[in-house]
């Protein structure tokens, strides 16, 4: 162990066989931590372990989470912490208070989805509503060349010159009255 002085308060034991003294089995073992022999301070805590401990130790008396302690780690500790030191009825407020924020999150991301939906749904319909006028214009394109070419076969016209004015094909120009 690193810094010595945990063998006051951390023990690492195993099973040992004890006529041979051979370890039993080596993932099997107990950790005994003995936070009543843990007795440095806050400026006196080394490493992440010491943090643990004074953690462990002092939680009941801590009302904020030590500068040492800041990691991510050592925050939601303190929030779970703080959690059970609550009573039931401060349990159950801040429950509440939690499912109305969780609620609140849920209704939003919704209606940010239906706004993204509806966003969609109009783009959609403005690229059919561009397609709708440019089928519409070519249909009323097709019905004048057919006007056009009435007229010009009621003048007498052979059908190529009609079809070379019109655009329209000889079969669809035979086929008018």
């Amino acid at each position: 162990m690193p810094g010595g002085d945990h063998k006051t308060y951390f023990h690492d034991t195993c099973l040992c066989n004890r006529d041979s003294g051979q370890i039993f089995h080596e993932g099997f073992g107990f950790i005994y931590l003995e936070l009543i022999f843990f007795v440095k301070s806050e400026a006196e805590v080394e490493d992440e372990l010491d943090k643990v401990f004074f953690m462990l130790k002092n939680m009941c008396t801590l009302k904020t989470l030590p500068r040492i302690m800041k990691s991510a780690v050592f925050q939601r500790f303190f929030q779970l912490a703080s959690y059970a030191k609550l009573t039931k009825e401060e349990r159950t407020m801040y429950d509440i208070s939690l499912k109305c924020k969780w609620d609140a999150e849920a209704v939003r991301m919704y209606q940010q989805e239906q706004v993204e939906g509806l966003e969609k749904q109009l783009k959609e319909a403005k690229q059919a509503s561009k397609k709708a006028v440019v089928i519409a214009k070519a249909g009323g394109q097709h019905q004048k060349a057919i006007e056009m070419a009435v007229k010009l076969k009621s003048m007498g016209l052979s059908v190529d010159q009609i079809a070379e004015a019109t655009g329209l094909t000889i079969d669809e120009i035979e086929k008018l009255k």
